[in-house]
């Protein structure tokens, strides 16, 4: 769980890997939007596309028009324009169009007389259709090189991620170090449940939550910690006060205090901000502090902290902090 939750808060970080993802994520709903659910409609296509019955009286008309200007070069455009189709629409014709024309219009255009083969001009690459379908491939050429370079670039942030140490790896290596408390011998019964949970300056997103189960799998609350205030400008964000909280699913009030930096908490602007949050404790080395609901009791315990240097006031912002939280039942519970 610690390792998803370090991914998930990685990718949140990285704007620019979320940002690619956004487009490469774009690209693909529309080709599924443009190819699937609305498709392109074809307007001013050429005659090889059209209807039977459509393809006759455009053909009709081209033999018509033929007669009265006697314009060859028309006449073979626009027989080009019905491709393949030219040939049986003319035949059909046949019966209905005076002999002398028909041969006419044959011989201008090339095209076949009853039972001769056919010598028409295929369409050239400049009709319309033709013209269509190059453009319809070279657009798809172009979106599929664009999603695959997006995914290989994808690819590549992605590698360079894992092989960075970011604080939120950090702070859960921290964690897994840190030996947690034996409190069955320093004569205390068994908690429900343990954890060591850090926080790393660079880790904005700092929000850790737990749930609270019996051996039963019976649920009986949550608790966890996270950033409650930060100090001072820019990035990282400098965290000067971090909130512990229980919550009881017996207890209408969920339980909570603040721990703070020594700055932080000398500060009555901040802690006039604070401390309608919970209790306000300065957080010092191996301090524990207790939280209790209706039902239940946690107790947390600072490990090991460092704060923060630079230009921002002494012990205003920690550096790093590990808490190990351990959750009991009340007594008589």
């Amino acid at each position: 769980m610690e390792a998803v939750t370090a991914i998930v808060k990685n990718l949140l970080q990285n704007v620019r890997t979320v940002l690619i993802l956004g487009v490469v994520l774009g690209l693909i709903l529309g080709l599924i939007v443009g190819w699937g659910i609305w498709p392109v409609q074809w307007t001013d296509a050429n005659a090889e596309v059209l209807r039977t019955d459509l393809q006759e009286d455009w053909l009709r008309m081209t033999i018509e028009s033929f007669e009265r200007t006697g314009d060859q070069s028309t006449a073979l455009r626009r027989w080009n324009d019905l491709g393949e189709a030219g040939a049986a629409t003319l035949q059909r014709l046949q019966p209905s169009i005076e002999p002398g024309l028909f041969q006419r219009f044959a011989t201008a255009v090339q095209a076949p007389v009853a039972g001769g083969p056919i010598q028409g001009t295929p369409a050239t690459p400049g009709d319309a259709g033709s013209g269509l379908s190059t453009w319809v491939i070279l657009i798809s050429l172009l979106v599929l090189l664009a999603v695959g370079a997006g995914v290989l670039y994808l690819l590549r942030l992605f590698r360079k991620s894992s092989g960075a140490v970011t604080p939120v790896m950090q702070g859960a290596e921290i964690s897994r170090q840190v030996e947690k408390t034996d409190f069955q011998s320093l004569g205390l019964a068994q908690p429900i449940t343990q954890t060591m949970t850090t926080y790393v300056l660079g880790d904005d997103l700092y929000d850790e939550s737990f749930s609270i189960d019996t051996g039963g799998g019976e649920f009986l609350g949550e608790y966890g910690v996270g950033v409650s205030e930060t100090i001072g400008v820019g990035e990282p964000k400098k965290v000067a006060a971090l909130e512990i909280w229980l919550f009881d699913k017996n207890d209408i009030k969920t339980a909570t205090k603040v721990l703070m930096t020594e700055h932080a908490y000398n500060d009555p602007n901040i802690r006039a901000r604070l401390e309608p949050k919970g209790e306000l404790v300065v957080v010092k080395p191996q301090e524990q502090v207790l939280l209790e609901t209706a039902t239940l009791q946690l107790l947390a315990t600072v490990v090991d902290m460092e704060y923060g240097t630079g230009a921002m006031p002494q012990r205003s912002h920690f550096e790093r902090i590990t808490l190990e939280l351990a959750v009991w039942p009340r007594s008589g519970q």
